[in-house]
């Protein structure tokens, strides 16, 4: 006959083996081979979600899941969304983060200079967001990178973007200097957009926005390229030389054709872009060229310029592209 002694010591062998397991099963590594998204739909109850993260393979079982949870866990709801679950996360680090909502965040970016037109191709392309693309008015949103979560929609993503831009742009034209060439917000983002198709590089902005502010107080044209091709293409790239006909053509953007700002935007400006038309360089340059090395050479005169311009042309030369 066995002893009761035995028998306790047997019992209680067990216990602590059932523990122990429990306490593996729930703290130790999951059975995701490979990092996991998983969505739990809104208004999904514990069960609901163990049963998701089971199929998914994010845990072994979901009655143990739940199990544990109700004894282990902590009792917090859990919340809705989209979780990344990276590989073998335990049960245990699963229930914290459907508790904590610590949602996945996906990222559309959004460049600097994209017209309105590239913009809405990349929200179009952009996989977890949906609902249609509305209609983006150029130069509208304020280029960034901006974090979503699936299921988000297309349209209050770019109210985002818009109200972004509208902020930005308020707090900057509060700060503006005195004197500068453009005398509205709007105007200001029509001149950036400029601005920032005319340059790639940072430190040439100011300088830039300065030779374009002294253009318009002295009347002259602002003869910027990117102005020309943006009612051919609406901004994306016109992959060959601009034809003469196209320089006067009388279309409200041609600034070749036509003096001032043009009638809109044509693209949508950068923070750097709008910073240096709302503080432009002290200068009075009113020409540039390109210099060989990625920059401009600018001018006061156009006897100056024109000395530039050749300077460019011999590099054009050397290189085989004259």
């Amino acid at each position: 006959m066995r002893k009761p002694g035995c028998l306790v010591l047997i019992l209680g062998l067990v216990a602590v083996a059932a523990v122990l397991f429990a306490w593996h099963d729930w703290r130790g590594a999951g059975p995701a081979a490979r990092p996991l998204s998983v969505q739990i739909a809104e208004g999904s109850s514990l069960a609901g979600a163990a049963t998701e993260l089971e199929r998914a393979g994010a845990i072994g079982s979901a009655r143990r899941f739940r199990l544990y949870a109700r004894f282990l866990g902590s009792g917090e709801p859990i919340k809705a969304g989209e979780y990344g679950i990276s590989a073998n996360a335990s049960a245990a680090e699963i229930l914290a983060m459907l508790q904590g909502g610590k949602v996945r965040q996906r990222l559309v970016v959004v460049p600097e200079g994209y017209p309105s037109i590239m913009v809405a191709e990349v929200l179009a392309r952009t996989d977890g967001l949906t609902g249609a693309v509305p209609s983006i008015a150029e130069g509208s949103v304020l280029p960034d990178g901006y974090a979503f979560q699936r299921g988000d929609t297309r349209a209050a993503l770019v109210a985002r973007m818009q109200k972004a831009m509208r902020d930005y742009l308020a707090a900057s034209w509060a700060k503006r200097k005195p004197g500068i060439a453009v005398r509205t917000p709007q105007e200001a983002i029509v001149l950036a957009s400029i601005v920032e198709k005319e340059t790639g590089k940072p430190a040439e902005r100011t300088t830039v926005a300065a030779v374009y502010g002294n253009r318009l107080r002295v009347g002259m044209p602002l003869q910027a390229d990117p102005t020309v091709i943006y009612p051919i293409t609406k901004g994306k790239p016109l992959g060959r030389r601009i034809l003469r006909s196209e320089l006067t053509a009388k279309n409200g953007y041609n600034t070749y054709a036509e003096r001032g700002l043009p009638v809109g935007p044509i693209a949508n400006p950068g923070r750097a872009s709008i910073d240096a038309v709302l503080a432009p360089a002290q200068s009075r340059a009113l020409y540039f060229v390109a210099d060989g090395t990625g920059g401009h050479a600018f001018a006061d005169t156009l006897e100056q310029h024109n000395a530039n311009v050749k300077k460019w042309y011999a590099i054009r030369r050397a290189r085989g592209e004259m």
